[in-house]
Parts: C-alpha cells; structure tokens; sequence
C-alpha cells in the first residue's frame, strides 16, 4: 500500500493547541499572539530578552547539489529534528517560510514531506500569518513612492533612467520581468522602464531576515538605495520618507511565527528568501530565539552548499553574529546518480558506476565546507527507489573519508528514521571541534571577495564581469560599500553558472552580468549567467493541479 501523500498526512494529525507548545519552552501567555489555534506570533520584546540568553548548540542543515526535484532538505531538517527530541534532547526548528512561487509553480511547497512535516501545512504554504504580503506591501509601497516623488515634481533630482528599485509579487510571472510603467498619459506620470522581482528576492525580505528589531529595521529600510541622480549621488528610502510607513506596514511581520511538526517539534518558521537569488535563511531573530529555548536548533540553508550555506555562514552568521556547532549536509542516491551522468526519467534506476562518479559532488561540497571549522555529518535521504547496494556505496565513501554518516528515513518513519543522524548530529555539535571562520575578511575589496567565492566554493578559475558590472563593482567600492559581503545568485543545479554542468566541473569562469546594492541589507549582489531573479512557470505548472474537492478541502498541494 502507498503512503498517504503529504497533505493527507498532515491534515490527519489535529496538532496541539499552540499555547501547548509554547509553553513547553517556557513562553508565556503574554507573550503569545495566536493566529488561531495552531500558529502564532512571538512578542518581539520578549523574543530580545530570550535571545540575549543564547544556551543551545546550533546545527545546519545543507545538501550537495540538487536534482530539480530537490532532496529533502526541509524533510531532513525536521526529521532531525524530532529525532533530536526523541532521543531526550531539548530541540527546536528553524525554517524559511514558502513562497507562492513554487508552491504554484514546479517545486512545491516548503513544509518537509511524509512523516516529517511541519503543520498546519496547508496555512505555512499559503498565507500563513501574513508575512509574505507584508513584504511585497512594503516594497511596492516604496516603488510607488518613487514614481509619486517623480511626478510631483522630482526635487531629489531623481535620474529615471537609473532607478534600482524594481517591484515586487510572490508568484512565478515571467511577463513581469521586464515592463514599462507609467504609460496612458500625462496623468500617469513619467515612462520608463521598470520590472518585478519575486518577493523572496527583494530587500525588504533580506532586511526582514536579518534585522535585530524594529529599530534596526527601520534603519535598514532608510538605507535602502534607490537609485541615484543625474550627477551619480544616491538617493535613499529615507530621502523619500518612506522608510517610516515600510516600517508600519512590517512590524507584525517582524515578529517570529511558531509552528510545530507533526510530532510536536516546536518549529520556527520566518522569513524566506530564495538562495538561488538571495541570502537563502530564516530570521536571525527567529535563530536567536530558538538558540536561548533549546538545547539544540536545527536550521536550514536552502539548495546546496555552495549556496544556502556560503551564504549562511559568510552572509547571516557574519551580521548576526552567529557561529554553528555542527553542519548537517544531505546526499541523495538520486543527486548522485544525476550528477554521474544519469537523465533525470532514469534515476529510480540503480547505476553504481553513476554514484562513483557522482560522489565527486559530495566530496567538494564536503572539502569546501570544511574550510568554515565546523565539523559535518552526511544524512543521506533514502527514497523508495533505493537499493542497498546504491546506500552501502555512499556510506563506503563516507566511511573511508572518516566522514560520519547515517541512512534517513523520516519521510517515512518521522522521528524514528531520523534518530540515527540525530545522534551523529548532536554527537558533532558536543564535540568542541568547531572553529568557526568566514571564508573573507571585511576589508578585502568587492572583485577579491566576488573571485575568492568563486575559486575556494565553485572552484571556478575566477570571474568574468560585463563592463557594466565591473564599471558598478568600481563605484559601490568609491562610494563605501567595500566592507559589505557578496550574495552571488546563480543557477543552483550546478557549482558553475550553467546548469548543465553537473558533477564537480573544474577549468572556467563564473559570469557575472549584473551588480545590485543591497544597501539596507547590507551585501551586495552579483547576478551570474542566465539566473533570473523573477521565475517563470513551466510548462504544466503545479496550479493547474490544485483545488477544492466536494468537502470544501484543498487538493493538490504538495
């Protein structure tokens, strides 16, 4: 007999009330602001005084370079998670929240899957608590500001050809990519040529998802740049007097949400910016709160390591102040197969040649990640279609590397399948072996720290900037921006630039076509190859698939 599909599962366990789950971290009443029965918002004044008392081990979780179907990387993060409860220890989860895109779109919802989900799934997927609206409220509220100062009269000296702001919606919306505003007449304002951004990419989500409270959010939000005047000098949300009403619009935002898996794991679930084209973590407030509640907090990083966990441990830790006990990364027979050569229609097949071969993939992810001093556990994500042939030759690689590993089975067996690696993982983070350190120093120039990325984690021969981009890169350095990280966007099916080159490729150049300020954020994005920062639909997308059967219940949703 199948098992159930995820949404069947999750809608068969009821849950906790959340002022149960809150109060077995100690959360008062008080500080407790339900949204319904089974989610709520976390005071942000006692979410500061719990942070400031930080007591737990911090685990993340990463994976090697996916498949386009994904690996489990969410599914993994909270079956280690109630694997660490089930074993006795005091464990929480941190988790971005989904965004539209996908969930509409090809890859689904964010939520886990099987046995090891985080609930209520159907409201984490969808609206939630509201976060994800406030966000694109805020961000298009400061677009029409823009246009609004521009047609009044313009006294900043606003150049509309170099407006950076773009707009922003949480759907998957190609045609959106490129657009012209203000056309119908003087009545409308002045043409020029604008675009969107899916929400998990914009500014106000990176500020959201690293902000210490309402103050520094405001601050951030003022120091936001815009675009610049005819004489080059920047113009600022603060300029436009807009980082005040941003700031209105997200305050509730700001605030942690607090969820629970299935088992009733107490999970955070905060902000959720893409690693493909953003920073790729949860909340820093959501991490610190969790950090002064448990023993151990599970996080994620989304895609591969050298996405989500570059950005995790170069981007987040360095702004939050954040150092990881132990890093958790997931390896699917699946992902290996791929990366050996295996087309996707054949990867329930077994072929042990393409695991050898793709087992290169891992092995980098491994030896990059083992240049930040946090010692790393594989978890590999067993799926149906596994054979024990194809497992005993991944744990044969990791045992001769020394490397620990454990065989998961959470999406089937929830907490249970997850105790194995829930030992290895705590085991790792107890140990004192980590030593963390950022990959480049604060005052390295941007091109060095842009090349260092590119060589030490891609293992690229360097970078190959237009002469826009380098022409940016040399005047966000003149102009002070210097100190700030890198956030590289690029394809996440491949270390390179080019999704096709699966593997571990060696012997190119990672091209970057587009330099972006993220001023308020405070990095700086590097846009690489063909990655678009608003995704499109495929051909048959999840939507069409999705709906309300007789009983008024969502179907669909996966």
């Amino acid at each position: 007999m199948s098992q159930p599909s995820d949404i069947e599962i999750a809608r068969a366990v009821k849950g906790a009330a959340i002022q149960e789950i809150a109060a077995t971290l100690g959360i008062p009443e008080a500080a407790l602001l339900p949204y319904g029965r089974d989610k709520a918002k976390i005071d942000l004044a006692w979410a500061a005084e719990t942070a400031a008392k930080p007591k737990g081990k911090l685990i993340l979780v990463t994976a090697m370079t996916p498949t386009p179907a994904g690996e489990g990387k969410t599914t993994t993060s909270i079956g280690l998670g109630d694997g660490l409860r089930r074993i006795g220890k005091r464990a929480l989860i941190c988790l971005r929240e989904p965004s539209l895109g996908p969930c509409f779109g090809m890859k689904g919802g964010a939520a886990g899957g099987g046995y090891a989900q985080v609930i209520p799934m159907e409201a984490i997927n969808l609206h939630f608590t509201g976060d994800m609206h406030a966000i694109s409220a805020a961000h298009n509220l400061l677009a029409a500001m823009i246009d609004n100062h521009i047609y009044w009269g313009n006294a900043l000296g606003i150049d509309a050809r170099k407006v950076a702001w773009r707009r922003a919606v949480d759907m998957n919306d190609r045609a959106l990519r490129e657009i012209v505003v203000s056309l119908g007449g003087a009545a409308n304002g002045f043409p020029r040529e604008g675009g969107y951004d899916i929400t998990v990419a914009s500014e106000v989500m990176a500020i959201l998802c690293l902000a210490t409270d309402l103050k520094d959010l405001q601050a951030r939000f003022a120091r936001i740049v815009i675009g610049e005047t005819r004489r080059g000098d920047p113009i600022t949300a603060a300029d436009l007097k807009a980082d005040g009403a941003m700031t209105v619009l997200m305050k509730e935002a700001l605030q942690p949400n607090l969820a629970q898996t299935l088992e009733g794991t107490p999970a955070f679930v905060h902000g959720g910016p893409f690693a493909n084209i953003a920073h790729g973590c949860n909340s820093a407030i959501a991490t610190r709160t969790a950090l002064g509640l448990g023993d151990y907090v599970v996080t994620e990083a989304g895609f591969g390591a050298d996405l989500g966990a570059e950005k995790f441990l170069d981007i987040k830790c360095r702004s939050a102040g954040l150092k990881p006990d132990a890093i958790v990364v997931v390896a699917t027979a699946r992902a290996l197969k791929f990366h050996g050569g295996v087309a996707r229609a054949d990867l329930n097949v077994e072929n042990l040649a393409a695991i050898d071969v793709g087992l290169a993939n891992l092995a980098r992810h491994l030896d990059n990640l083992a240049k930040y001093g946090v010692p790393a556990v594989v978890a590999i994500n067993r799926f149906v279609s596994d054979t024990e042939a194809e497992l005993s030759a991944i744990q044969r690689f990791c045992l001769n590397r020394r490397q620990p590993v454990a065989v998961c089975t959470h999406w089937s067996d929830g907490g249970q399948g997850g105790e194995a690696l829930a030992r290895l993982a705590a085991e790792a983070a107890d140990s004192g072996a980590a030593d963390f350190k950022l990959l480049y120093p604060d005052d390295l120039p941007l091109r060095a720290k842009l090349e260092t990325v590119a060589r030490e984690i891609y293992r690229a021969d360097g970078v190959n900037l237009t002469p826009a981009a380098a022409a940016r890169l040399e005047a966000l350095e003149a102009k002070g921006y210097g100190h700030l990280p890198v956030c590289m966007a690029k394809t996440q099916y491949s270390f390179s630039a080019d999704p096709a080159l699966r593997g571990a490729p060696e012997g190119y150049d990672i091209p970057i076509r587009e330099i972006r300020l993220s001023a308020g954020a405070g990095f700086i994005v590097a846009i690489c190859g063909d990655v678009m920062t608003m995704p499109g639909l495929p051909r048959t997308p999840a939507a069409e698939s999705i709906g309300l059967d007789s009983g008024g219940d969502t179907v669909g949703l996966f």
